[in-house]
């Protein structure tokens, strides 16, 4: 018994409990910073486990079909509104600086560019964030609160197969129709006001002529690819967010706000390294 419990009291105690390297450099992270991460971590993660359901995707058809609609259809009269006044603004704008400097006849090809590179696939994922965006943050965060994305998993169902991955299909098919809606209603609101204001009076035959001569296919593949990249990362960031929903019901207004300004800001950030990788 004696030398038991020398044994026992000269051996030191077992560390319990002993914060590892990574665990250290977390707390040391600002808390801005550790958000940054974990929200890119956990949105790359849910688009990889979604991923591994793709060969189910033609059992989700009618999800599929249903999300179409939601993002395409009930969509394209916002994006048509508002490419059809952006244009006209665009082409009001540059006719009256041009009136100075001289270059009215190149207002054609610079509304052009500009609804095709930049602007309609901007403005249609800012859409998408404020109208789509928050429609699925919203119905995530509700099953996530009432425990329904809990019973899809006690059925052994993934949540990724049934909730994410025909929204991620039908963002990916419908982008490119909204945006080339947003590019050719907004060339055609600038050449209405081309063609109406009286220090421009440009006709139409000459506005899609300029536009003709200094587009091409690749300016408008430019927008496309940014339509895509941009309608991904909405809807993953909302599904993520939403699908990450703690608590009560007062949680849910603040998931559908964290996901349409984390989307809106993501949207101008993507739009800065897409188009200087495109250059």
């Amino acid at each position: 018994m004696t030398s038991v419990s020398t044994t026992s009291l000269s051996s030191p105690p077992a560390a319990v409990g002993t914060p590892s390297v990574t665990d250290r450099l977390l707390t040391w992270l600002p808390t801005p910073v550790f958000q940054v991460l974990h929200g890119t971590g956990s949105t790359l993660l849910l688009l990889a486990r979604t991923l591994r359901h793709v060969p189910s995707l033609p059992r989700q058809f009618g999800r599929f079909i249903e999300q179409c609609h939601l993002i395409g259809y009930t969509t394209m009269p916002i994006v048509g509104i508002l490419s059809f006044f952006i244009g006209s603004v665009l082409a009001l704008q540059s006719g009256h600086a041009g009136e100075n400097v001289g270059y009215k006849q190149f207002i054609g090809a610079l509304v052009g560019l500009t609804m095709a590179r930049e602007l309609g696939p901007v403005m249609a994922a800012v859409l998408l964030a404020g109208r789509v965006g928050s429609a699925i943050a919203a119905e995530l965060a509700s099953m996530k609160v009432y425990q329904e994305v809990d019973a899809l998993e006690t059925m052994n169902i993934p949540p990724e197969r049934m909730l994410v991955l025909p929204r991620i299909a039908a963002v990916l098919t419908m982008m490119p129709v909204l945006t080339i809606m947003a590019d050719l209603v907004g060339w055609f609101g600038g050449a209405i006001v081309s063609q109406y204001t009286h220090f421009i009076s440009i006709e139409p035959a000459s506005y899609f002529a300029n536009l003709r001569q200094y587009m091409d296919f690749g300016d408008v593949l430019n927008g496309l690819i940014k339509a895509e990249v941009f309608g991904l990362t909405v809807v993953l960031v909302c599904c993520n967010i939403g699908l990450n929903t703690r608590g009560g019901p007062r949680e849910i207004g603040a998931s559908v706000t964290r996901a349409v300004v984390t989307s809106l800001i993501l949207i101008l950030v993507l739009d800065f390294f897409v188009t200087k990788a495109l250059m």
